[in-house]
């Protein structure tokens, strides 16, 4: 039985089925978008708590910290509940939408984004710290500059966020509804079809996603390999 649901899954992979390919591309684009959301955000936030010296900055570390261990169901009850009819953003109706899944899912990303970058910054920030200060380098400078000088060792962050993102199953399933065509992605996806006993349809998802982990992966370390070899990180 397992291997007649291995061979129907590689051939529904080989032969391009629909319904599957439609799953991955809502998958990628929703991680992807949300991806870049919370990195727009993040990095430039985690560089400013490694450059800045205020008044509950420890708390502030320890807050973003803390939440990178935060539940998804959690996040997911807390989105449901801003987005829902009787919630303060209900009027927007953004529930059960790639929207919203990509919400959710940008709220798990920032503080591992955020905290990861934090730690890769400060380790620069004690080096360059006092040569910025004589050349009066300006914060929104000094952002840009730590931010490209660790732009290879970022990439490991930027990696982890987007893992976070595209294995995602109890966040989007409550944001998101699992809807067919609308917002099935594939963790959700998996695990419906595990339950109705589509082991074929399962298996092909979790090939795929497996491989797209796996060159995202291939694909950071070979960066981060130039980039050394070249002498650039």
């Amino acid at each position: 039985m397992l291997t007649q649901a291995f061979s129907e899954a590689f051939s529904l992979i080989a032969s391009a089925n629909p319904d599957l390919y439609e799953i991955l591309w809502l998958s990628v684009k929703v991680s992807l978008t949300a991806l870049l959301s919370a990195s727009i955000l993040a990095l430039p936030l985690g560089t400013i708590l490694a450059i800045s010296e205020f008044k509950g900055k420890r708390a502030i570390v320890t807050f973003f910290t803390a939440m990178m261990g935060l539940p998804p169901v959690v996040v997911g009850l807390f989105v449901y509940l801003m987005l829902s009819r009787s919630g303060p953003l209900g009027v927007l109706e953004l529930l059960y939408t790639p929207a919203a899944m990509i919400i959710a899912q940008c709220i798990l990303i920032v503080p591992i984004v955020t905290s990861l970058t934090h730690q890769i910054i400060e380790e620069l920030n004690r080096e360059y710290r006092d040569l910025f200060f004589s050349l009066r380098i300006d914060t929104g400078r000094a952002i840009f500059a730590y931010l490209w000088d660790a732009r290879f060792s970022l990439l490991t962050t930027v990696l982890a966020g987007f893992g976070r993102a595209i294995s995602e199953v109890g966040a989007v399933m409550i944001v998101g509804g699992n809807i067919n065509h609308l917002t099935r992605i594939m963790t959700t996806a998996i695990a419906l079809e595990t339950s109705k006993g589509n082991l074929a349809l399962a298996l092909a998802l979790g090939i795929v996603l497996l491989m797209i982990a796996l060159v995202v992966n291939a694909l950071v370390m070979i960066v981060k390999t130039f980039a050394m070899d070249k002498g650039y990180a």
